[in-house]
């Protein structure tokens, strides 16, 4: 009787500490520097080709339909705040551009597409 009790009572324990483990496994990839897998340069350096679809210069955002980012985010059409009104300026609707964003996803560079 003492065996099944002991076996029950270390199969438990052992169960007990998978999910344990796992968070510890986790845990460290939460602290990943994950700047290292930016581009040389940064993020900001990488200049992504897009159209654009709206230009908001009230909000100070601009609608791009993009190709993937170089974060890793795929390629869609979605409203990024620029760093600079201004940048608003050079641009207009249906118009191929380049931009590069920051890691908080604001449009930083804008220029024309040559």
């Amino acid at each position: 009787m003492k065996t099944l009790i002991s076996a029950s009572l270390i199969a438990l324990v052992a169960a007990a500490s998978i999910p344990a483990q796992a968070a510890d496994k986790m845990d460290g990839m939460n602290h990943m520097d994950h700047g290292a897998m930016q581009p040389q340069g940064g993020i900001e350096a990488t200049l992504v080709d897009g159209v654009v679809k709206k230009v908001d210069k009230a909000t100070g955002k601009i609608t791009l339909t993009h190709g993937p980012l170089p974060n890793g985010m795929s390629g869609m059409t979605m409203a990024f705040k620029v760093k600079d009104v201004a940048l608003l300026d050079q641009v207009k609707e249906g118009q191929k551009v380049r931009f590069a964003i920051n890691d908080a996803l604001v449009v930083v560079r804008l220029e024309a597409a040559k």
